[in-house]
C-alpha cells in the first residue's frame, strides 16, 4: 500500500473518531436509557422567561434557550439513532424546575436558571449560555435611583430565585453611607407576575436578573414607565439544568452546546434573541453581548457561583 493512500485512511480514522457521536455502542445509563426505552424526551419549559424560554402567541415555548435545547435534542436523535424522537414539553416553575428534574418527570430544564454551587448539590448543568446582573426595575416616577434606597419598602421577586437569599444579604450589609437596608418581600409565581406587582404598586421594585427585567419591560403595555437600577448584587451565569451523577447525559449535553459556542453558530441565535425583534409583539430589546459571555462561549464550561 503506498504511504500516501496509508496516510488518507489513518487521517479517515482520526477524522471519524473526532466526529463520532458521545454515545457508541457502550451500555445505556441514566437519562438516555430512559429515553431509548420510552421513545420520548420531556423538555422542561418556563412559560414567562422572555427571551429564553416562554410562549408565543400560539401558547408555544420559543426562546434562546429552547433553541439551545433543541441542539440536544437533536444530538440524542442522532446519537442514539431515533429519528422518530418524541418531544414532550413540561412547563416549569423557579419552585418546582429542580425537584421535576430529580423526579423524571422532565429530562432537561431549559429556562432562566443560575447554575449555583449551592444548586449544583442537587442537579448538574451544561455549558453556561448567559451571564446576568441581579438588580432591580422600578416605574421611572419612584424616584429609587438605587437599592439602598429601597429600604422600607416592599420589593417583589420570584420564588424560587436566587434574588431572594441576594437581596437578605444586602439587607443584612450596609451601603456605602453605612444605613442598614430592611425591605418587606411578596412573591409571584413566575417573573410575569412578579412584574405585576410591581407595575400595580403593590411592590415598589422587582428584583429580578437584569436581562429577564428587560424582557418584562418590552413586553410591557407602557414600558417607558420603567427602569433597571444600574447596581447589581451579584453575576450570575444561566444553563440549562440535568440530573446530577449522569455523565453519558452530561457528556452529550456539553459537546452538543460546546460545539454551537465554539463554531460560533451561538453569535447567530443570539443576534436573534438579543439584538432583533422578537414574538409575539416584535419588540428588541437591544442587548449586545459582553465581553464576558463571548469570553465564556470562546471556552466553554460548567462554572457555578
Amino acid at each position: 500500500m503506498k504511504r500516501t493512500r496509508l496516510f488518507a485512511l489513518l487521517m479517515s480514522g482520526m477524522l471519524l473518531a473526532f466526529t463520532a457521536p458521545v454515545v457508541q455502542a457502550q451500555e445505556l445509563t441514566g437519562t438516555l436509557r430512559k429515553i431509548k426505552q420510552t421513545g420520548t424526551m420531556t423538555i422542561g419549559h418556563r412559560e414567562s422567561s422572555i427571551p429564553f424560554s416562554y410562549l408565543d402567541n400560539r401558547a408555544e415555548p420559543i426562546g434562546y434557550a429552547m433553541d439551545l435545547c433543541m441542539k440536544i435534542v437533536d444530538a440524542v436523535k442522532h446519537d442514539l439513532n431515533m429519528p422518530g424522537l418524541k418531544v414532550r414539553m413540561q412547563p416549569v416553575t423557579s419552585s418546582n424546575r429542580i425537584p421535576l428534574l430529580k423526579n423524571g418527570t422532565i429530562d432537561l430544564e431549559c429556562g432562566s436558571t443560575t447554575n449555583s454551587v449551592a444548586r449544583q448539590k442537587q442537579v448538574a448543568f451544561g455549558p453556561t449560555y448567559f451571564l446576568i446582573n441581579v438588580t432591580a426595575a422600578v416605574k421611572k416616577t419612584s424616584n429609587i435611583n438605587t437599592i439602598a434606597e429601597l429600604n422600607g419598602k416592599t420589593v417583589s421577586t420570584t420564588s424560587g430565585t436566587t434574588s431572594v437569599p441576594l437581596l437578605r444579604s444586602y439587607q443584612k450589609g450596609k451601603d456605602p453611607s453605612g444605613k442598614e437596608v430592611s425591605v418587606k418581600e411578596i412573591y409571584g409565581k413566575d417573573h410575569a407576575e412578579s412584574f405585576l406587582l410591581m407595575a400595580e404598586d403593590r411592590a415598589a421594585a422587582f428584583v429580578m436578573d437584569d436581562i429577564l427585567l428587560a424582557g418584562q419591560i418590552a413586553n410591557a403595555k407602557r414600558p417607558g414607565n420603567y427602569k433597571i437600577l444600574p447596581e447589581s448584587l451579584r453575576q450570575e451565569p444561566y444553563s440549562m439544568v440535568l440530573r446530577k451523577d449522569d455523565p453519558q447525559f452530561k457528556a452529550l449535553v456539553d459537546k452538543a452546546v460546546g460545539d454551537v459556542m465554539r463554531s460560533g453558530e451561538i453569535n447567530q441565535i443570539y443576534a436573534k434573541w438579543f439584538m432583533a425583534p422578537i414574538p409575539p409583539r416584535k419588540l428588541n430589546l437591544n442587548f449586545p453581548m459582553p465581553a464576558a459571555l463571548e469570553e465564556a462561549f470562546k471556552h466553554p464550561n460548567d462554572k457555578g457561583v
